[in-house]
C-alpha cells in the first residue's frame, strides 16, 4: 500500500498532468467529429453505379469493358484527393489526443488497483500511434494510386479494383489499419472498465468510453456515430480540466480506489435512510412517538363477544 506521502505526489503529478491535457482533449472531441465530417461529406458527392449502370457492359456483349463504369469514381476522388487527406490528418491528431487521455486514465487507474491489466498499456500506445500513422499513410497511398489512375491510359474493371481495393498496398494497410484499430479497441475497454472499477470515471461516462471502443474498430453509422468517441473526449477533456458538474469523482482527489455503490447497495442505503424504512430481519419498523394513536385495546376473551351475540338475536 501506498503511504500518505506517496499518494499526496501521486495525486499532485495527476492533477499538473490533467492541467496540461485538459484542452488538448477538448479539441481532439471537435477533431474526431470534424474529421468524419469532412471525410463523409467528400465522399457523399462521389459518383456512384447503380445496377443497371453495372450491368450495362455485361448486357452489350462486352465482359471486360475497356472503360469501367466506376473510372468516374476513381477521378472523382483523385480530383478530391487534398481534402480526404486533410480529413484524414485531423482524425489522426484526435487519435493522438485520445492516446494521451487513455494513457493518463491508465497511470491513475493502476496507481489505485495495480493488480490492473498490464498489457493495456502496450495496446492503447501501439493501438493509438499506429491507427494515426496508418490512417494518413493509407489515404495518401490510395490519393497516389487514384492519381495515376487518373492520368493513365487504362480504366477497365481491373485497373479500378488495383486503384480503389486490391492493390497490394492497399491490402496491406487495410490489415494494418484492422490491426491497429483492434489494439486501441481492446485497450480502450480494458481502461474504461478499470476505471469505472475504481471510481475515476462515473459509470455512464465508462461505458460511453467501451462503446467508443467498439464503434473504432467497428465504424458503422458513418458520422452520425461518430459523435459518440467525440462526445466522450468533449466529456474527458472537461473531467480533466477539473469542470466536471458536482465536482470530481472523488477517487480523483483521495488517490486511492473509490469503487461506485452498486444497486443494490444504492437500494438498501434508500431504505435505510427512508422513515419508513426496514428493520434489520426485513420486517417494517414500529412507528412510535407523541402523534402516534395507541393501538386499540383486544378483548380479554372470547365471552364478552358471545353475550353480544345472544343481546343481538334477541
Amino acid at each position: 500500500m501506498p503511504s500518505a506521502d506517496e499518494i499526496r505526489q501521486q495525486v499532485e503529478r495527476e492533477s499538473a498532468r490533467r492541467g496540461r491535457l485538459g484542452v488538448p482533449a477538448f479539441a481532439g472531441g471537435f477533431l474526431y467529429f470534424l474529421s468524419a465530417i469532412v471525410v463523409t461529406a467528400t465522399l457523399s458527392s462521389a459518383p456512384t453505379v447503380g445496377l443497371v449502370q453495372g450491368l450495362a457492359p455485361a448486357l452489350s456483349g462486352e465482359a471486360n469493358p475497356a472503360v469501367s463504369p466506376r473510372a468516374s469514381e476513381v477521378k472523382y476522388i483523385s480530383h478530391h484527393a487534398l481534402t480526404l487527406i486533410a480529413g484524414s490528418v485531423i482524425k489522426s491528431l484526435a487519435l493522438v489526443a485520445l492516446t494521451l487521455i487513455l494513457l493518463l486514465l491508465l497511470d491513475a487507474t493502476r496507481f489505485r488497483r495495480p493488480q490492473t491489466w498490464s498489457a493495456a498499456r502496450p495496446l492503447v500506445l501501439v493501438g493509438g500511434i499506429g491507427l494515426a500513422v496508418v490512417n494518413v499513410a493509407h489515404q495518401v497511398v490510395g490519393a497516389i494510386q487514384a492519381h495515376n489512375f487518373a492520368v493513365g491510359h487504362d480504366f477497365s474493371n481491373h485497373a479500378v479494383e488495383q486503384a480503389l481495393t486490391k492493390g497490394a498496398v492497399n491490402v496491406g494497410s487495410q490489415y494494418l489499419d484492422l490491426l491497429a484499430a483492434l489494439c486501441l479497441t481492446a485497450g480502450m475497454i480494458a481502461v474504461s472498465a478499470g476505471a469505472i472499477r475504481v471510481g475515476l470515471l462515473t459509470r455512464w461516462m465508462g461505458v460511453i468510453g467501451i462503446f467508443s471502443g467498439i464503434l473504432i474498430f467497428l465504424p458503422i453509422g458513418g458520422a452520425t456515430l461518430e459523435i459518440v468517441p467525440a462526445f466522450w473526449m468533449l466529456g474527458m477533456g472537461i473531467l480533466y480540466m477539473g469542470r466536471w458538474p458536482n465536482g470530481d469523482p472523488p477517487a480523483w482527489a483521495a488517490g486511492e480506489a473509490r469503487p461506485w455503490p452498486t444497486q443494490a447497495e444504492r437500494r438498501a442505503e434508500r431504505e435505510e435512510q427512508s422513515p419508513g424504512g426496514r428493520s434489520a430481519k426485513g420486517k417494517p419498523a414500529l412507528a412510535s412517538g407523541p402523534d402516534v394513536a395507541p393501538a386499540p385495546e383486544q378483548p380479554a376473551s372470547a365471552g364478552g363477544s358471545s353475550r353480544k351475540r345472544r343481546r343481538k338475536r334477541r
